[in-house]
């Protein structure tokens, strides 16, 4: 998995590109934790489910039908018809890509067994050509050893600084959309 706070700075990047004056504290909490919500799974190694179970690390939970289900859950319950931000598509359309995302950054790590996309249908898992990220341990307090900084350097290099670019440039965008000076 990238880290936890890799997988809310992609939310809040994503959450830059919608359209509205102003988006409740609701959505972008919300977006985080959604972004976050497929490690749940990780409970699992501790009360023995094994890591290539349909329920272990990277199964179901970092699937594309957890994250449908998952959107459809946080739309119904935390934003009514009547207080919706934007559009019921497009809330769906966040928290669907916010929590798919979790398993497309997972599947750019050098570790685990992958990720199973497509369950509960298919339990095969998958990770891209493409693995720069540093896989993280399971472990807290091994964020702060030698290994924790190099999964931090990983992921300032390939999460954090593209995700700061593309979050000036939407911010850029919308500022001068407008007709405010974004530089103040």
């Amino acid at each position: 998995m990238a880290s936890a706070f890799s997988h809310a700075i992609v939310a809040v990047t994503l959450g830059t590109a919608w359209k509205a004056d102003r988006l409740p504290l609701r959505f972008w909490f919300l977006g985080a934790a959604c972004s976050a919500a497929p490690d749940l799974d990780a409970l699992g190694y501790w009360i023995g489910i094994p890591y290539e179970h349909m329920l272990g690390h990277r199964g179901i939970t970092h699937s594309f039908v957890f994250a449908a289900l998952l959107s459809c859950v946080v739309v119904a319950v935390a934003f009514k018809e009547s207080d919706r931000p934007v559009s019921r598509v497009s809330l769906l359309t966040y928290f669907f890509l916010v929590t798919a995302l979790h398993g497309v950054l997972d599947a750019m790590t050098d570790g685990g067994l992958g990720v199973a996309f497509f369950s509960p249908f298919d339990n095969t898992r998958y990770f891209f050509p493409f693995r720069p990220l540093v896989v993280p341990p399971l472990e807290p307090e091994s964020f702060f050893t030698t290994r924790g900084i190099r999964v931090l350097m990983s992921e300032l290099k390939w999460v954090w600084f593209p995700c700061t670019f593309v979050f000036a440039v939407l911010c850029a965008r919308r500022c001068l959309q407008a007709g405010r000076n974004p530089v103040r």
